[in-house]
């Protein structure tokens, strides 16, 4: 039992606790072991069946939980569990993934019209149903019908992450079997997008027919969906990713690694452009029409030199004006990416002043093992309670901390800071001469998400008038493949940071990357400067969260002059100085 399938049951279980109106005490309780656990470092499981340690030796983990988490372990689940999947239909849960109901708002639902599925919640909202509750009308109705179509759409879909941790598993057990010349991930993952609806895995050498056969006999190749001898497909794991593994000769590795990166309008564009040259191009190659003679196809760099262009990165190929940009005989406009290796610091992570689960301490020391030249600590402000938020007078007392701790030369430098929430009404959480005592604050919106577009807007706008904001956090809200970003006029906001030399956040947690990279471009046009920051809440965050980072900027055209932490340290300290 992973961890992670642990903590899964335990937010479930949370869910329909406040579906059933139980104690919130006790469905907070379950919600912090959940999240504890799905961040903890040790396998859970290794820990229940340890005889020298404790499940609850784990930070936030009581008795009870404890309990749970040793029943989940022995059999799968546990009797709190059972017991409120046998007084509500397990669909209910699916119900939660749609926004304007809520728990409250389900539990009503079900007690009225037993509805119980999504399908049945949208038949009831067509029918005009939904708006006879209490507190429910034709606007909710619209809603709600609005979340199940976006629901809809993300059925299938994995983040970029998760792919990621797949690939990263699957190609070391592949490579064991030896043989091969290379192997790699292609599609949406080499792409970097941000959710992903498969995952394709490319092979050449010898041993390329024994990797097909490894492939099917992997551990977590939960279902074999087909093989022949140069492909295989599988569901991966539990999840149920699909897998492709395609076995390719050498000379048509870079053709075919050009063609299932994608994406399918770039493609497209290629061959379109390659006809016009009296060539056509496929996963096996560039030829000739006239003689069906090979032009290139070893690497991608053949291929697309071959059609007058300069090598593409992955990111870039949406058919977004790359092409263009790529001509030999044009102008050279491909810009040239940020990397990883420019970043030299961190600028939003959390501790154990708040919501984190390492110190000041461990976060500055994971940052130097980086490399980093510098780090800002961003912990929360009072207004988000369940993360003990900082209040100003502890505001100002961790600066003063951040300084002390300089003072002892940690190998890293510390810029004291804050993630303060955008009030509803555009305030910030925090007195501005608090504010004015840190180094460097991020504002961010983390409540009140429904507003209508003018509103939020207006509400953005006015926290940009703070003279000591430098970091507009996750600007969009969004959480990938749960909820959508807030509606606001992202133009006149992107605009207005620009004017007021705030540096728009883009998010390296998987779970968000926000920034999109369309708005990230969107932005740029506009004058906006950036930050990528990783949001961790631990140490082993920091690294895997800045990458995601770094390839959101990619997607979207961003170079190093473009990202304030991209800059030397010197010049970072006078960048995020308050006039």
């Amino acid at each position: 039992m992973e961890n992670r399938e642990i903590a899964r049951m335990l937010a479930e279980t949370a869910d329909l606790m406040e579906i059933a109106a139980e104690d919130g005490f006790r469905i907070r309780s379950y919600r912090n072991a959940a999240s504890v656990l799905e961040g903890y470092p040790e396998r859970v499981q290794d820990l229940v069946s340890s005889p020298d340690r404790k499940v609850t030796d784990i930070p936030g983990v009581g008795k009870g939980i404890a309990g749970a988490i040793e029943e989940i372990c022995a059999r799968g689940s546990f009797q709190k569990r059972d017991t409120l999947l046998a007084q509500y239909p397990p669909g209910l849960l699916d119900l939660l993934k749609i926004q304007g109901l809520g728990p409250k708002g389900i539990a009503l639902v079900y007690q009225h019209y037993k509805v119980a599925s999504i399908d049945e919640l949208e038949r009831l909202c067509r029918e005009e149903k939904l708006r006879e509750l209490p507190r429910m009308g034709a606007k909710l109705e619209e809603k709600v019908l609005k979340s199940i179509a976006q629901c809809r759409q993300r059925v299938g879909r994995f983040l970029l992450s998760f792919a990621r941790k797949s690939a990263d598993e699957l190609i070391p057990y592949l490579a064991e079997g030896g043989g091969l010349e290379k192997i790699e991930a292609a599609g949406s993952l080499r792409r970097g997008k941000e959710t992903v609806g498969d995952l394709d895995l490319l092979v050449t050498g010898p041993g390329a027919a024994g990797a097909l056969e490894r492939f099917v006999a992997h551990p977590k190749a939960h279902t074999v969906l087909g093989k022949g001898p140069n492909k295989a497909s599988i569901q991966y794991g539990q999840e149920g990713l699909q897998v492709d593994l395609r076995a390719l000769a050498h000379e048509s590795y870079g053709a075919a690694m050009q063609y299932f990166t994608g994406s399918k309008e770039h493609n497209i564009v290629l061959r379109t452009r390659a006809l016009k040259l009296g060539l056509t191009l496929n996963e096996y190659g560039l030829f000739r029409v006239d003689n069906e003679q090979r032009v290139a196809g070893e690497t991608e760099e053949q291929v697309y030199e071959a059609l007058g262009l300069r090598w593409i990165p992955p990111e870039l190929r949406e058919n977004c004006g790359e092409i263009e940009a790529a001509a030999l005989d044009g102008d050279g406009l491909l810009p040239k990416l940020i990397e990883l290796a420019d970043i030299r610091g961190d600028l939003h992570m959390h501790t154990t002043e708040t919501d984190g689960r390492a110190t000041l301490q461990e976060m500055a020391e994971a940052a130097r093992a980086l490399g980093y030249q510098y780090i800002a600590i961003t912990d929360h402000s009072k207004a988000l309670a369940m993360t003990n938020g900082l209040d100003e007078k502890r505001a100002i007392a961790f600066a003063k901390l951040v300084r002390d701790l300089n003072r002892d030369g940690l190998g890293v430098r510390i810029f004291s800071g804050l993630e303060c929430d955008i009030l509803r009404d555009g305030a910030l959480d925090l007195a501005e001469d608090a504010l004015a005592e840190l180094d460097i604050v991020v504002a961010s919106v983390h409540s009140f998400m429904n507003l209508e577009a003018a509103e939020m807007t207006d509400r953005m706008l006015r926290a940009l008038e703070s003279p000591n904001v430098r970091i507009l956090g996750h600007p969009t809200g969004r959480i990938l493949l749960n909820r959508d970003a807030y509606p606001f006029d992202f133009e006149r906001v992107a605009a207005e940071a620009a004017r007021r030399n705030v540096y728009l956040e883009i998010n390296g947690s998987p779970e968000r990357l926000d920034l999109a990279s369309a708005l990230v471009r969107t932005a740029k046009a506009l004058g906006a400067k950036f930050a990528i920051s990783t949001d961790s809440h631990q140490t082993k965050h920091l690294g895997p969260n800045m990458q995601y980072g770094v390839i959101t900027a990619r997607r979207g055209w961003l170079e190093a002059a473009d990202v304030l932490n991209a800059l030397p340290l010197h010049q970072f300290a006078s960048a995020i100085k308050t006039t």
